[in-house]
């Protein structure tokens, strides 16, 4: 690498040909695809080849050697993999501190998994145990959140929320939940009698309500969107479609084996084509967290969880003139999720969800390239009817239409208490330079900031 030149830049530089390099279609172009890699191949290959590195290949989740064909190889700062809402933060903090960052991504853009399939709610922090990871950094994020949003001009609203007990049995849940609140700092927490909840609802029916006030709204998009510009106003830099088929480590250092996702897709394995050397590595995959830090060799599996896959769907509010509620409502929690509750977002749609389904990932490569079935089946609407009428009686027949879905990468199943965010760096697995995200469900969005703070903070 010439004097003067940026790592960052000169990766990305490699990494966008690699993408373009596999779109091209069989048959013919497919001589024009394999001179162009081999082209590329020479030119980005370092000059000392005295001891080239293998090509590595994923054959049933593992890296194998496929020979000695050296491959381009690239030192760069900071590697954030995963440009969903927490990794954008990641990667935005990181780049505003002066790191040079890159950031890759499977998918042709950010946030396309979970951050874009979600309530879009900024939560309170009520609903974690003390001391938590999820109830301090949902806690702290939300005021970074409202903060941000107001100096960036990201459309959000604070309209609050109830936590409604629509019998007696279930108020002592309610209590719990003041309790939790209470000793987690969210300010404005009021235990209401269901006449003065319903006096503020006229549409609602309970026995009992925790009124949330610093609940609230935003839009999701414009702000990862507003993330993403600020981390390249910073030097950042994007590399989509790219995946990270393996890492190992090797002198202290973690080393990433990447390829372009078509290459990956159409040949149902991974042929890594560049190799990069960070110094710091996030793993901020999401649903792929795990799947990917198996592919860590060095990495000891006992400290990747159990992947576990909740996915919950949502419907629609059709043909009403207004929304039946000013503020979001919610049921009592249930296993797995937050109840099947009410939002509203900021264009005034209604929308009721998520339920809770446990499903199967059966393979890596669905977790790594999102692979999972995303379809709302109409008929779960059935379901939905009594679980909303406990709270909104006044729901007509045949007003949910389908919406979408999202899936939650939790770290407990059926049966099992909720985990905690895990957040793992070298005092706990032993790797310099690497950090694993693992279970960034919900309340991740509102924990984005805080999240990506306290990285900056801890292993910078």
């Amino acid at each position: 690498m010439g004097e003067g030149e940026n790592p960052i830049t000169k990766a990305h530089q490699y990494l966008c040909c690699l993408i373009v390099t596999t779109t091209f279609a069989s048959g013919q172009e497919d001589s024009k695809k394999k001179k162009m890699l081999a082209s590329l191949g020479r030119r980005w290959t370092r000059l000392s080849t005295r001891n080239p590195k293998p090509t590595w290949k994923l054959v049933n989740g593992r890296g194998v050697s496929s020979g000695a064909k050296s491959i381009a190889k690239e030192r760069v700062d900071a590697v954030v993999i995963g440009a969903g809402v927490v990794g954008l933060a990641v990667a935005r903090e990181l780049s505003l501190r002066g790191r040079e960052v890159l950031i890759l991504d499977a998918a042709s853009s950010f946030g396309t998994v979970t951050s874009s399939r979600n309530s879009e709610v900024i939560h309170a922090g009520i609903y974690y145990p003390p001391n938590s990871l999820k109830a301090k950094f949902c806690v702290r994020g939300r005021e970074l959140l409202y903060r941000y949003c107001s100096e960036h001009g990201i459309s959000h609203r604070k309209i609050g929320k109830l936590v409604v007990a629509t019998g007696s049995s279930e108020i002592p849940k309610l209590d719990l939940l003041m309790h939790l609140g209470t000793q987690n700092g969210v300010s404005g927490l009021r235990m209401l009698e269901g006449f003065e909840a319903m006096r503020m609802e006229p549409g609602l029916r309970c026995v009992k309500a925790l009124l949330s006030p610093e609940s609230g709204i935003v839009d999701t998009h414009s702000f990862m969107l507003s993330l993403v510009g600020q981390a390249e106003n910073s030097h950042a830099t994007f590399s989509y479609n790219t995946v990270v088929l393996s890492g190992r480590v090797e002198e202290g250092k973690m080393h990433l084996f990447v390829a372009g996702t078509g290459s990956f897709e159409s040949r149902c394995e991974g042929v890594a084509e560049l190799e990069l050397i960070p110094n710091l590595v996030v793993n901020s995959a999401g649903l792929g967290a795990q799947a990917l830090a198996k592919r860590f060799h060095g990495l000891s599996h006992r400290f990747v969880p159990s992947s576990h896959y909740a996915r919950g769907c949502y419907f629609t509010l059709s043909g009403a003139k207004s929304p039946p509620f000013d503020k979001l409502v919610y049921p009592i929690p249930e296993e797995g999720g937050l109840g099947v509750h009410v939002t509203v977002d900021l264009n005034g749609l209604v929308k009721f969800g998520p339920d809770v389904e446990w499903i199967e990932c059966t393979d890596d490569t669905s977790s790594f390239l999102n692979k999972f079935d995303y379809g709302v089946n109409p008929q779960r609407a059935e379901k939905f009817y009594p679980e909303i009428r406990k709270y909104y009686p006044g729901l007509k027949d045949g007003s949910l239409e389908p919406g979408y879905s999202g899936i939650r990468p939790k770290l407990s199943g059926p049966k099992q208490p909720p985990a905690d965010f895990v957040i793992q760096g070298e005092e706990t697995h032993g790797v310099p330079g690497l950090v694993n995200l693992f279970g960034i469900e919900s309340p991740g969005l509102t924990s984005s900031l805080a999240i990506a703070e306290h990285i900056a903070n801890k292993f910078l």
